[in-house]
């Protein structure tokens, strides 16, 4: 895979998400752990985005759908890390049946022995 990374970063996939994806690396901070994951759902990555999100909090079904859903791109709104803890502010848009959507989420991560991890989202009020 030689194209830019999916997460909008503007560096090649290589140089970006696809160490962290692979597990060849550990995202460093929230934000470039909250990228990879968008990146993992561009790759319907269910295995990657199990294990990047908090065991309390992970869902027990599905992550990743069968639809055709086309990631058009990604956002970052605010990142503000606080010591082990970190909320990332983005924007998601994507396709599914032509129809397009927005995903606005303020999302909350934790740092356990120097790994990162999803907890959970929230969505702002318009």
């Amino acid at each position: 895979m030689k194209e830019l990374c999916p997460c909008g970063s503007n560096k090649k996939y290589e140089q970006c998400c696809g160490p962290y994806i692979s597990g060849a690396a550990v995202a460093p901070t929230a934000e470039a752990l909250m990228r990879s994951r968008y990146s993992a759902y561009t790759l319907n990555d269910e295995a990657y985005l199990r294990s990047t999100w908090d065991e309390r909090t992970c869902p027990k079904e599905r992550i990743t759908h069968d639809d055709p859903t086309r990631w058009l791109g990604l956002e970052v709104k605010k990142f503000k890390p606080d010591g082990d803890a970190a909320t990332v502010e983005f924007v998601a848009r994507y396709k599914i049946g032509g129809k397009a959507h927005r995903l606005h989420e303020v999302s909350r991560f934790v740092r356990y022995d120097g790994k990162w991890f999803y907890v959970d989202g929230s969505f702002p009020e318009k």
